[in-house]
């Protein structure tokens, strides 16, 4: 209740201040002896004897690393890219395919959105319905007009929901994560045939004190938040071990 996002803002209320916003990694340097770290951001310089890099492949591949990384770890940034998501979503007054006996869950064939979900609040009101548009059709998603994008849409809404009601919602949104800087991609890097293969052992291993977490690097639930608790949770380990 309160949305996913509550996970991240209460790990990030109960650290304080010492969550740095606005402020990318541009460059990881490592000294001779691998003892000391020094981290540039925008604005920022932090100093560390180890460091979590728990980013998607795809934005760690755009860091600065001084020594280079290894040549396996560089080439697995360069394999693993972000797929291609768009989440489109539609507000009504009330969730009105519940009376219908309705989820608004489904998996569709035709048109550019592929699964819809019942995204409605516990107070039941608004009605929320969310789609996703991936693969081939986000790619060309953004070359169609808002309005283009808006009636295939609620077509395809009206299609699972079985009501012309769909047709008129009091708000439509669209987030398109290939387009956002800082993600490039959604819902998650992916690997290619043969890259796991190629660089399983590479996916988790340090490079010096560089540790790698983030859900792509997650044993279980891979691309998923559990995945990235997972993943954390490893990593933290790995540096309290190290030290």
């Amino acid at each position: 209740m309160g949305g996913s996002q509550l996970l991240a803002q209460r790990i990030a209320a109960s650290l304080g201040d010492s969550v740095i916003l606005s402020a990318p990694v541009r460059k990881i340097e490592t000294d001779a002896d691998g003892d000391s770290i020094t981290v540039t951001a925008d604005g920022h310089t932090v100093h560390a004897r180890r460091v979590i890099v728990a980013i998607a492949p795809a934005l760690a591949a755009r860091i600065q690393y001084e020594p280079k990384l290894t040549t396996p770890r560089a080439q697995f940034l360069q394999r693993y890219p972000m797929g291609s998501l768009i989440k489109v979503e539609a507000v009504y007054h009330q969730p009105f395919w519940r009376k219908a006996g309705l989820s608004g869950q489904s998996v569709l064939g035709p048109g550019p959105v592929r699964s819809t979900f019942d995204n409605t609040p516990p107070s039941g009101h608004p009605g929320i319905i969310i789609g996703f548009v991936g693969g081939s059709r986000s790619r060309h998603w953004p070359f169609l007009s808002e309005a283009e994008r808006r009636s295939q849409a609620l077509a395809n809404f009206a299609a699972v929901l079985g009501d012309d009601e769909a047709f008129h919602p009091i708000e439509y949104f669209e987030f398109n994560w290939p387009g956002e800087e800082w993600s490039r991609g959604g819902p998650v890097g992916y690997a290619g045939p043969g890259v796991l293969h190629d660089y399983a052992t590479t996916l988790r291993a340090p490079v010096g004190p560089i540790h790698w977490a983030g859900t792509e690097t997650a044993t279980f639930w891979n691309g998923y938040m559990e995945g990235a608790v997972q993943a954390g949770e490893r990593a933290a380990r790995e540096v309290i071990d190290s030290l």
